[in-house]
């Protein structure tokens, strides 16, 4: 979208609203480490981090259609039984170490190693239910790694960190690397890990939650008192190991802070915890950030990395057991015995299916992904949604990994370990559990050999257990997105069509222009443009309107310094058009500030204007109106969007009329907005025909194209898209003009590198998709 104009001032930088973007982390993750991977992901861990090398991934030529580790691959992790926090988390065990140090015999494991998940978990479901596990921040090789260093002086310990960068061992923090989520953690010294001291400018962090290690630059850090600016309530509300991970961050700054909390007579553990929270969002007062730092007490407790005979941070606020006091998230396990401690929602699940195929109910009275009562449709397959799992589709239903596919599962946007579809133009992916549950027991066991596995949503229309796709759900699609049944508006108002000899040109007022897509749409569409003023703060795309359309705009720079008697001089305006920064809107970005903060707060920028804009009392003359935004916003924000703008928006996927996938709301009042979408005789469809000559496709359509250079790879194994003299390249600046529906060079102005290009392509608008909407305003306007 036109939306990232405005840099997000978060520490340097606001990863962009499509993706995560730190190109200067201070580590490297394999794709397969991504958080968005599944609906619970842990705190963040690679191999790389710990001083391991990365096993290079073999390439058989065969898309690997699951997330989770493949088996081969997991044997060589150690599986440390004693905890039970390993199978929570999603950041692999460490490999099993022999450590060659002066006066310590090499240490061998007597434990077995991993061989199979499923086997794992159908040993702990054949001996009844399972004990909650003990959380224990502390990999059992550092044990030994502590008996090498007992004997280090504390002046070497104090010499640690010593760069002048801040944070000490023993500081509660929040913590940063590429493709994770802000995470808190603890700063520890080199020997709890067993491994080298940290580079220059680095710090060695344990991540609460659990417990596992990474070397972090200290540029990527914040103090843990920075709670509002880093909290997740999406991420909290939704994963049940980030819950975990923040309440023992929690519980350690109340002990060293000596903050008491009164008793809370609700069971309800979300109402147990909220004191907690609101502590943290007030500053931890009274104490604020002074009572945090590492007392005496949190020295010594810090020096138990170092004893031979005690676990580190095995202190009694980690020993709580987080089972109870936090509902489980959406399938947090992955055993497929029913056991006493699966999850509610499999349950009812197993239950509806049960009503279902035997007692002949109706699928549409169910929610598909938690088994209740449903109180909406389901878009895709026959059945319903209920109102909370409602709120997590339209939040969860658009976000897309690195790999280009969805984050979270297809029906029930959770799930833990997913199959990814293997048609090369399908995005989609089904977790275990739903293909378990609702298709057949073993379904997913089957679809694991298949080379390639078809989703549900490629296969034939036929039905797969309780599960069948709808014939119409491209347009329930379309209608679950419109329509929000909190919130009900008036239609707007529709204006009739101007006889031709009374229709004038058009004027316009575009706010966040961007490159001038919307000037574009309207000169092809033959509209005849009397004034076209402008908003835009950067000056590379001021450089593209300018050149590409001889000086016809009137750029006013800054939205916000238009007034109201600006608005008059200029106007009126016939057409206001705008989409303002998704950067602190986006939930993709975890260090996102919300609608009322950052640069979420410019939307209420395009409603002042837009309310200056619109005709007076007696005026009677056509106005249009049109806001854009990212599709993949909280609900909450999306709902305070629609209640200011008085409407409810449509979503419309540039897929259907180019070779991209592009979603995004639409708010407005243009006529037919909510028609389908239908390609013309112009549109680029397929990849293949936005290519140069001599160039060959390896895909039929892409993923998103973003601000970010990565966005151009696709798949799991980040394949360039285009081969060229049997070699695979990128995608080149004009062929990411056609894909968008810009003429060839449009962006090629005042030496602008490929980098800068792709940016500003990577903020604009989709071309094909602003002529759909712009298209009936022809009935109103003059035209050439």
């Amino acid at each position: 979208a036109i939306t990232q104009e405005y840099p997000a001032a978060v520490n340097g930088g606001t990863p962009p609203a499509e993706g995560l973007s730190e190109n200067d982390s201070g580590v490297e993750l394999t794709n397969e480490n991504s958080p968005l991977t599944a609906a619970e992901p842990p705190s963040p861990f690679s191999p790389k981090q710990n001083g391991d090398a990365a096993s290079p991934q073999g390439n058989s030529g065969s898309r690997k259609r699951s997330r989770k580790r493949r088996e081969d691959e997991e044997s060589t992790w150690d599986l440390d039984k004693s905890s039970g926090a390993s199978q929570l988390g999603l950041r692999q065990t460490p490999r099993p170490r022999t450590i060659f140090q002066a006066g310590l015999t090499p240490h061998t494991h007597g434990k077995p190693r991993r061989q199979n998940r499923k086997q794992e978990h159908a040993a702990v479901g054949s001996g009844g239910v399972p004990e909650t596990p003990r959380l224990e921040l502390m990999e059992q090789d550092s044990k030994d790694s502590a008996q090498s260093t007992s004997t280090s002086s504390s002046s070497e310990t104090k010499q640690e960190y010593s760069d002048n960068k801040g944070f000490g061992i023993g500081e509660l923090v929040w913590g940063k690397i590429k493709g994770f989520s802000w995470w808190p953690g603890i700063v520890v010294t080199w020997r709890a890990t067993g491994k080298r001291q940290a580079s220059h400018g680095m710090r060695w962090l344990q991540w609460f939650g659990d417990g596992k290690f990474s070397e972090v630059s200290a540029d990527k850090l914040d103090s843990l008192t920075a709670f509002p600016k880093f909290f997740s309530q999406a991420s909290y509300t939704k994963l049940a190991s980030y819950r975990r991970a923040v309440f023992q961050a929690l519980e350690m700054a109340s002990i060293r802070a000596e903050k008491t909390f009164p008793p809370c007579k609700s069971s309800n553990p979300e109402d147990q915890v909220k004191p907690m929270l609101d502590w943290a969002n007030g500053g931890f007062l009274p104490k604020g950030g002074e009572g945090l730092k590492p007392t005496h007490s949190a020295s010594e407790q810090v020096c138990l990395y170092v004893s031979a005979d005690s676990n580190p941070l095995d202190h009694h606020v980690l020993d709580v057991s987080l089972s109870e006091y936090f509902p489980s998230t959406k399938r947090p396990k992955l055993s497929l015995c029913k056991s006493k401690a699966a999850p509610e929602e499999m349950c009812n699940r197993e239950q509806m299916v049960n009503e279902v195929l035997k007692n002949k109910r109706s699928i549409e009275e169910f929610c598909l992904s938690c088994g209740k009562t449903s109180a909406t449709f389901h878009p895709l397959f026959e059945g319903g949604l209920c109102l909370t799992c409602k709120d997590v589709y339209l939040e969860m239903s658009y976000m897309y990994d690195d790999d280009g596919y969805q984050s979270y599962c297809t029906v029930c946007c959770g799930g833990r370990e997913v199959l990814l579809c293997g048609n090369v133009n399908c995005c989609r992916c089904f977790c275990v559990d739903c293909l378990d549950i609702l298709v057949d027991p073993g379904a997913s066991d089957q679809a694991r050999y298949l080379d390639p596995w078809r989703c549900y949503m490629c296969q034939p229309l036929l039905q797969y257990g309780v599960l069948k796709r709808r014939h119409d759900w491209s347009l329930k699609l379309q209608e679950f997105f419109a329509n929000d049944n909190g919130q009900e508006f008036e239609k707007p108002k529709i204006y009739p069509a101007v006889p031709a000899e009374q229709r004038r040109p058009i004027r316009v007022l575009s706010l966040f222009d961007g490159i001038a897509t919307g000037y574009l749409v309207l000169r092809d569409l033959g509209f005849k443009v009397g004034q076209y003023v402008a908003s835009e703060v950067c000056e590379d795309s001021i450089s593209v309107g300018v050149v590409r359309h001889e000086g016809k705009i009137k750029y006013v720079h800054d939205v916000r310094n238009i007034t109201k008697k600006n608005i008059q001089e200029w106007g009126p305006f016939d057409l206001v058009i705008g989409g303002s920064p998704c950067n602190d809107l986006s939930i993709v970005n975890p260090a996102r500030k919300g609608l009322y903060e950052g640069t979420g707060r410019l939307f209420f920028e395009f409603y002042r204007l837009l309310s200056e804009a619109k005709p007076k009392e007696g005026e009677n003359r056509p106005f249009f109106w049109m806001f854009e935004n990212v599709v993949a916003m909280a609900v909450n924000d999306k709902r305070d969007i629609s209640r200011f703008l008085e409407c409810n928006p449509v979503m419309i996927d540039a897929i259907e009329v180019s070779a991209a996938h592009r979603a995004r709301y639409f708010w407005g009042n243009l006529p037919g907005m909510n028609r389908p979408l239908c390609a013309s005789g112009m549109d680029k469809l397929q990849l293949q025909d936005c290519l140069d000559h001599g160039r060959v496709a390896k895909f039929g359509k892409v993923r998103t194209i973003t601000t970010r250079s990565n966005s151009i790879k696709q798949g799991k194994d980040q394949h360039f898209p285009v081969l060229m003299n049997g070699k695979e390249d990128i995608l080149w600046c004009t062929e990411l003009e056609r894909i968008f529906g810009f003429p060839v060079h449009y962006t090629d102005v005042s030496n602008m590198g490929r980098g800068a290009r792709q940016k500003l392509l990577g903020r604009s608008w989709s071309v094909p998709v602003i002529r759909h909407l712009f298209a009936p305003l022809k009935d109103y306007f003059a035209c050439e």
